[in-house]
């Protein structure tokens, strides 16, 4: 299906009308622009528009999504409680659409979950937050976001529940590896089963720190200070733990997959499914916040409880890792910080940019002032909002790749209002409005040009419709919309002492969504025992050629005036806060605004594929030669050359290009990228290619000592806590820096499940017995259908001499108790941390990678 260009969206001036003043049954409509010079229209009414406690029916006719089709019903009845605040702006399609959100947390919000792979797909018993209509279960990062941006506020016992039911110590009768840190009982982050066999080939569990610091915020204080003693050790364990498994001295950064862009062929290189290592060495933006959230969290509790040492640690960590991630990741030539770096061998911080991670930086506090403007200025936005990653890869589907999501879009919309960007704003104001309202629930995703919750491409050769799934009653959607109201247009967020009052009402949004009104108010929110009634005095409308944002003129609680800072002390059993809005402030206006049909490769909104490169000998002695294969149509396309991670030569159109200087002592390394003449958007990475190979020692080797023994030139299954392996003899003729890495093959789980990735702690002695180098090597998923490959590398700089390898045991998440009853390797039959293992390979360092 061909889709025509959106205009940009605008509210139905019918959602501005003021309501009548008679207690008597009352609807308004909503008109959306839609595809093809269309329309469509939503309906709200409700019986009793005086009524404490509305009953809403909305009505869209737009189709709506219900699983894969289309054939959802077309109507919805949902109404307010008194356990949740209520709206009275004036318009009764805003009250509406909070209420929806309300109404789908109160859903969302069970006394069991269940999912296929656990407990026998029986039910678990939990007063937790399940994730979505179609997702029963708790899973760490989707409830750690929603948390963050308003559930924890609205319910912090059901999210304290939630984030402690994805807390796991080790399974009885379980003993990790000699070198794993933290208490006896290991009570640690869970991360979900994923990429590779989940942890460490992703780290973003530590993405429970934002949704444990806002429950820490709105607990009671007896509440609290249990929570915090268990938060505290948990993120202790995981936190020492990351350090020993996923953290690079090189350049003070943590490895891992990207939070949340989970899907591999959505957001990164066509390889990466083959090479999952290469994964798991990259490093990631939202991932290295987040663990910057958990050491500040960290850091602040034990300074709570009494353990100073452990907080000034902490702290310098925190210090360190942010000043690795504007090292690292920010790009001036941009504006804006890379989404991520590539894996080991190249390193380079990749041209590939996502909106969840940019907002986490500005959000917490990684980007200063300047940086947060210039990245709001930057970021793409599309005629319906920013999609989550730019630029779009071609021949992939819609689900991270070419969507909106609106958990996403609430973070871009924090960030903003936090820097004063107006049309960053308003753009995500109207993003979240128009997806509640046409899909009556606040959906999972969006395709993002079209905004269609299912855009189906009968076209292609390969299918590109999508969002491939797409799950209504979303937790962290339902959070982004409520968190929108609540925390960014009424402005109320909680604080380690109390609250604060910073609404961010724009010109566009007091015009078309408060229309004459001159006051909206937020009605029994409740927050530690104390409710509030908090309301908005609205300076008369702007005219449509002004825009900005409206300044706080005043503050009153309970008729007394007061600033924005409001401690518990200050507040009684019932109040009422007046903040009153006055000068309309202009604020950052700057956006970035494009465009494209749906399913049309455009080069301004798409990057090319990424190429092949391979190594051919030069016809200068020293010199190398890298050949360049470009898997499309190249018109338009050139080339950029890295050697170790840094530019070498840029804009190339030869399909073959020389180093005749390599200038480097140790290894070369190359990897090539395409990139767009016209628009600047460039591909990932091809593969690294390395000139010197090194020495691989086989299994089957007189040097290699097992247990089990070797069969069939490999070592099945090798990996058990009492199996052994050692090389011996392993002699360097050449002093300097290398790489040491595992030649393997790891089939207990699909590349894209599971929670047994190979982890494994790999040692050095040198001939004296003195141990030369030391750390996690990883082992992820390998695809069914391939030979071996080599795991993540360890470094260590070795002089001439021999030298002894040796491997323990470490751990990975199937020696989790939260895991106990998972349906798969590593789960009811037991932990499982075994590879086949095929040899050894030690190949000299690249030097001078970032």
């Amino acid at each position: 299906m061909t889709l025509h260009r959106l205009p940009a969206p605008a509210l139905c001036v019918a959602l501005a009308m003021p309501l009548a003043a008679a207690a008597s049954p009352a609807s308004t409509s909503v008109v959306y622009p839609a595809p093809h010079g269309q329309a469509h229209t939503v309906r709200v009414s409700t019986p009793d528009v005086h009524a404490l406690l509305r009953h809403y029916t909305q009505i869209t006719t737009q189709p709506v999504r219900q699983g894969q089709h289309l054939d959802g019903k077309q109507e919805t009845s949902y109404e307010e409680t008194a356990q949740l605040p209520t709206v009275r702006s004036g318009s009764l399609a805003f009250d509406a659409l909070f209420a929806l959100a309300g109404a789908e947390m109160r859903r969302d919000a069970v006394s069991q979950i269940q999912d296929g792979s656990y407990n026998g797909g029986k039910p678990i018993a939990c007063d937790c937050f399940k994730t979505g209509e179609l997702w029963h279960y708790v899973w760490t990062r989707d409830l750690s976001y929603a948390a963050a941006l308003s559930l924890a506020m609205l319910d912090p016992q059901r999210v304290r529940n939630s984030l402690t039911f994805k807390l796991a110590g080790w399974r009885a009768g379980v003993t990790p590896g000699a070198q794993v840190a933290g208490s006896a009982d290991g009570l640690q982050i869970v991360q979900d089963t994923g990429s590779g066999g989940s942890w460490p080939v992703s780290t973003d569990r530590m993405s429970w720190a934002f949704g444990a610091d806002e429950a820490l915020k709105a607990l009671p204080p007896a509440e609290r200070q249990a929570f915090a003693v268990t938060a505290l050790k948990a993120l202790r364990n995981t936190i020492e733990n990351d350090r020993l498994a996923a953290y690079d001295t090189g350049d003070g950064l943590y490895t891992g997959e990207q939070s949340f862009l989970d899907w591999r062929e959505q957001s990164y290189a066509a390889w990466i499914p083959d090479d999952l290592a290469s994964m798991a060495t990259s490093k990631a933006l939202s991932t290295n916040v987040a663990h910057y959230q958990a050491l500040t969290l960290a850091a602040r509790l034990a300074r709570e409880q009494g353990d100073a040492a452990l907080a000034r640690r902490y702290d310098g960590w925190a210090a360190a890792l942010k000043l690795a991630i504007n090292r690292r990741f920010w790009q001036a030539d941009t504006g804006m910080y890379s989404s991520l770096t590539a894996g080991h061998f190249d390193g380079a911080a990749l041209y590939k940019y996502d909106w969840l991670g940019q907002s986490l930086a500005i959000i917490h506090g990684i980007a200063d002032t300047a940086q947060a403007q210039s990245i709001l200025a930057h970021y793409p936005h599309g005629p319906l909002g920013a999609p989550v990653i730019f630029p779009q890869q071609q021949g992939v589907a819609v689900y991270h790749n070419r969507a909106m999501w609106p958990f996403v879009t609430a973070h871009g919309l924090r960030a903003a209002a936090m820097t004063g960007n107006v049309a960053v704003a308003d753009a995500a104001y109207d993003t979240l409005l128009r997806g509640a309202a046409l899909n009556l629930s606040n959906m999972e995703n969006f395709e993002w040009l079209s905004g269609q919750p299912l855009l189906t491409d009968k076209q292609a050769k390969a299918d590109l419709s999508g969002p491939v799934v797409n799950s209504r009653q979303m937790l962290w959607s339902i959070g982004g919309y409520l968190g929108m109201v609540v925390g960014e247009i009424f402005g109320v967020r909680t604080t380690d002492t109390g609250i604060v009052l910073h609404p961010f009402v724009t010109a566009k949004l007091r015009r078309e969504a408060f229309g004459a009104s001159d006051a909206v108010t937020l009605n029994n929110l409740q927050l530690r025992g104390k409710r509030l009634q908090v309301q908005l005095r609205l300076p008369a409308a702007a005219p449509a050629d002004r825009q900005g944002y409206y300044a706080i003129d005043s503050i009153t609680v309970n008729g007394k005036r007061t600033g924005a800072t409001l401690d518990w002390s200050a507040l009684s059993d019932d109040n009422h806060i007046e903040v009153r809005l006055g000068q309309l402030l202009p604020g950052q206006q700057a956006i970035r605004r494009v465009d494209g049909t749906p399913l049309h490769v455009d080069p301004a909104l798409y990057a090319p594929f990424e190429p092949r490169a391979t190594l051919a000998a030069g016809p200068v002695t020293g010199a190398t030669t890298v050949q360049i294969a470009y898997p499309g149509n190249a018109q338009g396309v050139v080339y950029n050359v890295y050697r170790n991670g840094q530019p070498v030569a840029t804009g190339l159109t030869a399909s073959t290009w020389t180093d005749r200087a390599p200038g480097t002592a140790g290894n070369a390394c190359y990897a090539v990228e395409a990139m767009y003449a016209s628009s600047g958007n460039r591909s990932h990475h091809s593969a690294p290619v390395c000139v010197q190979a090194g020495q691989t020692i086989a299994v089957d080797d007189a040097r290699v000592q097992s247990r089990p023994a070797v069969d069939g030139g490999r070592i099945a299954h090798w990996g058990a806590p009492q199996d052994t392996f050692t090389v011996r003899d392993v002699d360097i003729m050449r002093g300097g820096k290398y790489v040491l890495q595992l030649l393997y093959r790891n089939t207990a789980h699909q590349v894209n499940l599971g929670i047994t990735g190979g982890v494994k702690w790999m040692a050095v002695s040198d001939e004296a017995g003195r141990q030369v180098a030391a750390g996690v090597v990883q082992m992820p998923h390998s695809p069914e259908s391939a030979g071996p490959s080599y795991s993540t590398p360890l470094r260590a700089s070795l002089k001439p001499g021999r030298y002894r390898l040796t491997l323990q045991d470490f751990y990975n998440m199937s020696y989790l108790k939260s895991n106990t009853s998972y349906g798969d390797a590593g789960g009811v039959g037991g932990p499982a941390n075994r590879a086949d293992l095929h040899g050894v390979r030690i190949m000299p360092a690249p030097d001078e990678l970032p």
